[in-house]
């Protein structure tokens, strides 16, 4: 019996493989690889090569591939173009076409390396600064602070200050003999023990803030065999629970006393709640100790037309920069620890005055200026509206193109979460969604007029309603709907949410475009051939891609004798 039912196993899983090679005909007409490395060291060119080697032996026809260095092309040696050369070729001598991803636009880095001032900003308005000894620099207004944020009032287990401490004395715990500063931390195990069902612990309280100003939150955490770091976070959330602050921590397994920075902007609010602790915790320890907040000045101070710095007195007078303050910049925006890389938190500059400033000393000031929001690992976003963006895309698919030459274009296009905040974007009077359309039409005339004759992809969050083509999305100010009017129909979709497929294949295909559909995710349990068979008798789904954000080609043969047999 049990020989019998393995056999139908088996031949259910031939025939549903079969099922899809027939919903498309005899073969998958893209069957893609997504490969993301530098390829400026040596030791990457092998490792490369024999991904293209190990694709093409499992059936696979097509490699998309995105090296940050593809936006920095003009800074690239010899060398460079000599590892490029080498993998192209090994590409051509096994039959693969070489897709480049362009027009890095929701992971700006490789714009922003260009020009840092380009990230979309977020406003401070009237910030207090007062001058002292021949400067000006901020003065929290109104006063901020973190009530027991160093934990050395305890009652037992609980702390003062915190308006609510989760699992009291269950797995969270005041410690006297580890601790960072002071003579207390908080202690937080057994977090699965104490709450089972969500493995949370956590503090939070509700902090006064003003309204479009920028705010630091300091604390310092220590882990021994922690075995969930990523969910350790700092968040900021609004009376309505949405968040402000999306930047991960810096923590690991077994960790030494490491201080966390957060940096977010208060938006419209006048208080937030901020909460410290584990969302789904396991085992291991976690401390926490001198949790503090701040108002910042001039971080990461953005300089550029479409982000101005205002500087008035408190009865509104307009200072000027170069007559009464020097001109402004922070040396360390976008350049740590690279270009286009931003560092979260640093000294900030002041406004110095000059020697014939019309600023006197103890005078109160109200200053306007943006700066960036960093996501997640460093996500920074660009600004959709400054002119120099679409200058650096074009240069950028001049060279890829020329370098590479291939049949088709990959655009970059994914995860935006941040958007219209500044004024080059608030001056044009339109939705993110509306400047999104116009955007992603301008990135296929760029190409187009480059190549008329390439095929064009795109990522299908930012077009999919049903994905990330909505409202109340990040930190974006307003809706993305509307994104896909500027999207022709013959751009091709690399549809990457396999939840939403019942609406978003239909979707697309009405729309008239065909699909590929991006799969796997770094899990062997694959799910591309039920996204197969759901998208039977759905026109225009032309293949699919072994998708990996980790590296992670153990299973590339494996996907490929899922999907099509290989």
């Amino acid at each position: 019996m049990r020989f019998h039912s393995a056999v139908a196993a088996v031949a259910l899983s031939v025939a549903a493989v079969l099922g899809c090679r027939m919903m498309q005909g005899a073969e998958l007409e893209h069957r893609w690889v997504y490969v993301s490395r530098n390829l400026l060291p040596d030791e990457n060119v092998p490792v490369v090569q024999d991904i293209f080697r190990r694709a093409a032996g499992a059936g696979y026809n097509g490699i998309v591939l995105t090296d940050s260095k593809f936006s920095r092309l003009h800074e690239m040696d010899q060398t460079y173009f000599d590892h490029v050369a080498a993998v192209k070729q090994t590409a051509d001598e096994v039959g693969l076409e070489i897709i480049p991803c362009v027009m890095p636009i929701g992971y700006s880095s490789g714009i922003l390396a260009h020009d840092p001032n380009l990230a979309e900003g977020l406003p401070v308005r009237d910030a207090l600064f007062v001058v002292r000894d021949g400067k000006a620099d901020v003065i929290a207004d109104p006063p901020v602070a973190l009530k027991n944020g160093d934990f050395e009032q305890a009652d037992g287990h609980k702390f003062g200050g915190w308006d609510w401490q989760e699992n009291v004395g269950e797995s969270v715990f005041a410690d006297t003999t580890v601790v960072h500063g002071g003579k207390v931390a908080a202690r937080m195990e057994g977090i699965r023990t104490a709450a089972p069902e969500h493995g949370n612990c956590r503090f939070h309280q509700l902090v006064k803030v003003a309204p479009f100003r920028c705010y630091h939150i300091e604390a310092w955490t220590k882990t021994e065999g922690f075995e969930n770091p990523g969910g350790v976070r700092i968040a900021v959330l609004t009376k309505s629970g949405k968040s402000l602050q999306y930047k991960h921590l810096d923590i690991r397994p077994t960790q030494d006393w490491t201080r966390q920075d957060v940096v977010f902007n208060s938006l419209d609010n006048t208080e937030l709640r901020i909460y410290v602790g584990v969302w789904q915790g396991r085992g291991g320890k976690l401390w926490w100790d001198e949790v503090k907040l701040e108002e910042v000045g001039l971080l990461n101070v953005l300089r550029r037309p479409g982000c101005p710095l205002i500087v008035r007195g408190e009865e509104g007078t307009a200072y000027e920069e170069g007559r009464d303050f020097a001109p402004v910049a922070d040396e360390r925006l976008g350049t740590v620890p690279w270009s286009g890389s931003y560092e979260l938190y640093h000294a900030w500059p002041a406004l110095q005055l000059t020697p014939n400033s019309r600023l006197r000393e103890g005078q109160r000031l109200r200053v306007s200026f943006y700066h960036p929001v960093i996501m997640g690992g460093g996500q920074v976003m660009c600004c959709l509206s400054e002119p120099k963006v679409y200058e650096i895309l074009k240069d950028q698919v001049q060279r890829v193109n020329a370098l590479l030459q291939p049949n088709g274009f990959f655009m970059s296009h994914d995860e935006m979460r941040v958007a219209n905040w500044c004024k080059a974007c608030q001056d044009r009077g339109m939705t993110p969604g509306e400047m999104l359309a116009d955007n992603v039409r301008r990135c296929v005339g760029i190409i187009r007029d480059i190549r008329p004759d390439a095929r064009i992809h795109v990522w299908s969050d930012m077009f999919d309603p049903n994905h990330n083509a909505r409202g109340d999305y990040y930190l974006v100010n307003g809706s993305w709907a509307g994104s896909w009017e500027g999207l022709p129909s013959d751009v091709v979709i690399v549809n990457w949410f396999y939840r939403a497929r019942k609406e978003n294949l239909p979707w697309f295909a009405e729309r008239g475009h065909q699909q590929i559909l991006a799969g796997y995710y770094d899990k062997s349990e694959f799910h591309t051939p039920q996204w197969l068979r759901d998208a039977e008798g759905i026109p225009g789904v032309a293949g699919v891609m072994y998708t990996t954000w980790r590296h992670q080609y153990d299973d590339l043969e494996g996907f490929a004798r899922a999907v099509w047999g290989g």
